[in-house]
């Protein structure tokens, strides 16, 4: 029992899932990796991040730049992603990652929309979705990207999102492949271990968009 335990411990943060076509690995890193090697990242099959720029109207991640720097010296393609609160309005957020990100990231910005670490704020569903538009709206019109939405079950289940904006989604389903669509990047495990990064990191899966 204590062998498979361990067998168990050691493979599910070495798990990479099959790729089909068109599909390849990568990762999504805050400030909570720490300093991150990107040449190393991007040695060990890991071919794209999404970097936390910032949260709320006035947080922006302490790493952000230099996760951008460095992506960028390794090659690997980036997008951002903004962490939604409850508390701002969904135009003062998107002022701040506006003015934090550079427009030369290779993948659209994401908007994470979870309940887990929000504010103590709940609004009802028609006020949480119409500045939710706001932000979206406003990204696409100052960078003409297409916004990928990230939504938390627990979004989900008090803020009915996912079928509201016709956004490619970024899904969590861990272990197993999306049960919803149309999902374009696929969370796999938040304990995966990627060299060059110390400690458990988000491991994705993103694919090709249908034509």
């Amino acid at each position: 029992m204590v062998v498979a335990a361990s067998l168990w411990t050691w493979w599910l943060p070495h798990y990479r899932p099959s790729l089909a076509a068109g599909e390849r690995f990568g990762i999504d890193v805050s400030n909570h990796q720490g300093d991150i090697e990107w040449d190393r990242v991007a040695r060990d099959d890991i071919h794209f991040a999404y970097i936390k720029a910032t949260e709320g109207a006035d947080w922006v991640d302490q790493r952000f730049a230099m996760n951008w720097a460095g992506a960028a010296d390794a090659s690997v393609d980036r997008g951002a992603y903004h962490f939604f609160t409850l508390c701002r309005s969904g135009e003062e957020q998107a002022a701040n990652f506006l003015r934090t990100v550079p427009g030369d990231g290779e993948l659209p910005p994401a908007l994470d929309l979870e309940l887990a670490g929000n504010c103590g704020r709940r609004p009802d569903a028609a006020a949480v979705i119409a500045e939710v538009e706001a932000f979206i709206n406003a990204v696409n019109t100052a960078t003409g990207d297409g916004m990928m939405l990230y939504i938390g079950d627990d979004f989900e289940a008090r803020y009915p999102t996912r079928d509201r904006f016709d956004r490619p989604l970024w899904h969590r389903r861990w272990y197993r492949r999306p049960n919803v669509g149309p999902w374009v990047v696929w969370q796999v495990t938040g304990m995966a271990h990627v060299d060059g990064i110390s400690g458990d990191v988000d491991l994705n899966v993103m694919r090709d968009p249908p034509p």
